[in-house]
């Protein structure tokens, strides 16, 4: 194994570069046994001129996973399971089971008629629904039923279950959470309701039907969480809602047509760890490349095309998932000259900009887009 003092040296003004001696050997072995050491023989590491993230750039193909996915409904049943999840593993982030960063997700699948027990617990989490019909979560009371490209959020420490309703077919959806975080915060806490499921005390899609009025705010209603009431965002008037943007903007050089989803109380973003957004690549559509702190989790909810990451070529189409690591130049094409593609993305921009740590960079070469590495296509 590697010592920390053994990676120190670096001929830079301002950094450490202290030479090994064998008194400095015997120095450090001292303060070892104190649970110490010396801050020159980790600083260069723990204090980086720029951020290095332990992520990789990865695509995780719905057509490699699909039957995967569902053969699991043969292998487990979701009580002995307690969820039927096939987790994406990010090469660099295996040790905290992260897909990319600070961020969890997985693929779901269950069939009609089954039921999750409700549970709640200190990460936030997200369901973007892929495919299937009958899918429902409750959240503290309120169902939500859900359709492709919906997504509904279970905020930390609400109870909440999710089904498939017996007339249904057999549903697949992407789970997103923060739990990686929450565990670094060692904050993480997880209960099992005691009757294993919540009775619903509302109207079904009440919330939605509450707060998701464009322009409208329900007079007398007060929200004072620090997550967004409205726990169901649906497709159709996102689409649309993009669809009207692009009409009228030239959208952004790095994003295209980017829209947020947002707490309609705050306007803020709709959970405190994590924020998701939705992005309308134009057909032929070309961004140029930026990086920035904080990590991305993509899912294309429409369309095909590819990013350039870090110089390599990754290709996307529908229902496949990349991420983008902190500070890693990214760029995407819309691959069709026809149809615009569709990118939701769930990320941990709200605790950069909560801290103070978000930053951005353009790529200032070959007019904003970056070289791609000779045979560097996945």
């Amino acid at each position: 194994m590697t010592k920390p003092h053994e990676n120190h040296r670096e001929n830079v003004a301002g950094r450490a570069n202290v030479e090994d001696t064998p008194e400095l050997l015997a120095y450090y072995g001292d303060l070892e046994r104190f649970s110490a050491g010396a801050l020159w023989t980790v600083a260069n590491k723990i204090e980086p001129w720029e951020p290095k993230s332990q992520s990789v750039p990865v695509v995780w193909r719905y057509k490699d996973l699909r039957d995967h996915v569902l053969r699991s409904v043969e292998l487990v049943t979701p009580e002995k399971a307690g969820r039927r999840v096939v987790y994406l593993n990010n090469p660099g982030r295996s040790d905290v089971a992260a897909a990319v960063g600070w961020l969890y997700a997985g693929l779901q699948v269950m069939n009609p008629g089954e039921v999750a027990s409700a549970h709640r617990h200190s990460a936030s989490a997200i369901r973007f629904i892929m495919e299937g019909t009958g899918a429902y979560t409750v959240v503290d009371g309120h169902k939500m039923t859900l359709g492709a490209n919906d997504f509904v959020l279970t905020p930390n420490g609400t109870w909440h279950e999710h089904g498939v309703e017996a007339s249904g077919s057999p549903c697949i959806w992407q789970d997103g959470l923060d739990i990686p975080f929450v565990n670094a915060m060692e904050a993480n806490f997880y209960e099992v309701h005691p009757d294993l499921s919540q009775a619903v005390g509302f109207a079904v899609d009440d919330m939605t039907k509450t707060w998701g009025n464009p322009g409208l705010t329900p007079a007398g209603q007060a929200w004072n969480k620090g997550y967004s009431p409205m726990f169901k965002y649906e497709w159709a008037p996102t689409y649309e809602s993009l669809a009207k943007y692009a009409g009228c903007t030239d959208g952004s050089p790095y994003d295209g047509v980017l829209m947020d989803y947002v707490n309609p109380v705050t306007h803020g973003p709709v959970m405190q760890t994590m924020g998701a957004s939705m992005q309308m690549l134009r057909p032929g559509e070309h961004t140029k490349a930026h990086r920035h702190t904080g990590s991305g989790l993509y899912h294309v909810a429409k369309g095909s095309g590819h990013s350039i990451i870090n110089g390599k070529r990754y290709d996307w189409q529908e229902h496949d998932i990349f991420c983008v690591p902190s500070w890693a130049w990214h760029e995407h094409v819309n691959g069709s000259e026809r149809d615009d593609a569709c990118l939701f993305c769930l990320s941990d921009l709200p605790v950069m900009r909560a801290l103070g740590l978000y930053r951005e960079q353009a790529f200032g070469d070959n007019d904003g887009f970056q070289p791609l590495l000779q045979g560097k296509t996945i």
